[in-house]
């Protein structure tokens, strides 16, 4: 239902201006020159909804999950590109030049004034640049924080030469009322964008967090525990995530996604389940205790809290353990009467992270290379193990959240739906994105 929510709100969003610019656009056109301005009216709408989808905002991403929201505005961008290539070659044939006395709603002709083409030119160049460089760069060698930077600096510049494009050349958005309406939805892209870099670290700024202990778990994981300084706390859910920036000012780039494994009611200090992966996580191990870091969160859907499922499974694949601990622990701490089942995959023993905490008769460890002394399950989490670990009354009274490989968390959920799961007992989120 809130996924629904989001796609009708999504579609009025974009398609208001289409309808106001036909509303007060005076006299229809040839068709080709109508579709011309409408792919390029469409293209401009959603590349400003854009700036909504991808500002963490929690009132959305919470509601049907970030990494649903983050695919949903990488398909919308796609869809933008190829309304915005399309746009200006619909106009041929249509004669060009200055606007005639004899037209003045510039029905017969399209401009040919440079300085209002220039910016649309510009932005049709910057537009496939941005949306490719999204697409590739985990195959480039750009550091995240540089590609982010890049990234909202260029959706920005993007924003303001359409502005001028479509307000200067177009015949609909010349239009009094069509301008005003463009420099608003601008001004609120904008701003979401001012809001991500500006305003949420101002707020970070007034309520820091100090690292208390970095601990080794395993040869290349992690558990870094930060505690607030001088404030409440972050009031969270069990399996949500939070941006976490340690050792740099709030309004550094150097800020990234991690899973909370630590439980709500265990007290204000929290703690995160990470593996180095990147230039950051490479050097987790280097972090001193007392630490200034900041947080930003909490985002995510990944709870089980107010379910009424008897039962709560639990699928991990390496470090996706992390949420799925933090259900776990607050399970324990409230007392929690619901049944529990946890799947934890890994590649090796040494990689098992938590085993002296995590209760053998509740837990199904899965090595794919596993020593010959290892009398666990071997190969990969698939539907063959999720058969012998759950009857056909678990597959349809509980609820299964999964976190791990998007390749593991497919197989799963495909499996599920064949045993009849319905699709909201099956809670997820992916943040590998192409």
């Amino acid at each position: 239902m809130k996924l629904l929510f989001l796609i009708v709100a999504y579609l009025v969003a974009i398609t208001l201006p289409l309808i106001l610019s036909a509303w007060v656009g005076g006299p229809p056109r040839q068709f080709h020159q109508e579709l011309a301005s409408g792919l390029g009216i469409l293209a401009f709408s959603m590349v400003l909804v854009e700036f909504i989808l991808s500002g963490r905002f929690k009132a959305i991403s919470n509601g049907v999950g970030l990494d649903v929201t983050m695919r949903f505005h990488q398909i919308m961008a796609r869809t933008a590109l190829v309304f915005a290539l399309l746009h200006p070659f619909l106009y041929q044939g249509t004669p060009s030049g200055g606007q005639r006395p004899w037209d003045p709603t510039r029905e017969l002709t399209i401009t040919t004034d440079f300085s209002a083409l220039s910016t649309g030119i510009a932005a049709y160049l910057l537009l496939p640049s941005l949306v490719l460089l999204a697409i590739g760069r985990t195959q480039l060698d750009f550091k995240y924080e540089t590609w982010r930077l890049l990234h909202g600096v260029g959706a920005l510049l993007i924003a303001v030469l359409l502005l001028h494009h479509t307000v200067y050349a177009g015949r609909y958005g010349s239009q009094p009322v069509m301008s005003w309406v463009w420099l608003a939805m601008t001004g609120v892209a904008v701003g979401s964008l001012l809001t991500v870099y500006l305003l949420v670290p101002l707020l970070q700024k007034a309520r820091p967090w100090r690292v208390t202990s970095v601990v080794r778990l395993t040869p290349k994981q992690w558990e870094v525990t930060v505690e607030p300084d001088g404030h409440r706390g972050l009031d969270y859910k069990a399996g949500q995530f939070a941006w976490l920036n340690v050792g740099h000012p709030p309004f550094s780039m150097k800020e990234n996604p991690f899973s909370i494994s630590s439980a709500p009611a265990a007290g204000p200090e929290i703690s995160f389940m990470i593996k180095e992966l990147g230039d950051f996580t490479r050097t987790i191990g280097q972090i001193k205790t007392g630490t200034v870091a900041y947080l930003d969160g909490p985002y995510g859907n990944l709870s089980v809290d107010g379910r009424a499922e008897p039962g709560v499974a639990l699928i991990a694949g390496g470090v996706g353990l992390a949420p799925l601990l933090g259900i776990l622990r607050q399970m324990r701490l409230t007392d929690d009467s619901r049944k529990v089942k946890l799947i934890y995959g890994n590649r090796v023993i040494d990689q098992i992270a938590y085993r002296e905490e995590l209760d053998p008769e509740d837990v199904v460890y899965v090595l794919s290379e596993p020593p010959e002394t290892w009398h666990g399950e071997t190969g990969f989490i698939d539907a063959a193990l999720i058969d012998r670990v759950f009857s056909e009354q678990e597959f349809s009274e509980w609820v299964f959240v999964m976190c791990g490989p998007a390749i593991m968390m497919d197989v799963v959920e495909d499996h599920l739906i064949k045993r009849g799961t319905p699709s909201h007992r099956i809670l997820s989120e992916r943040f590998n994105y192409d």
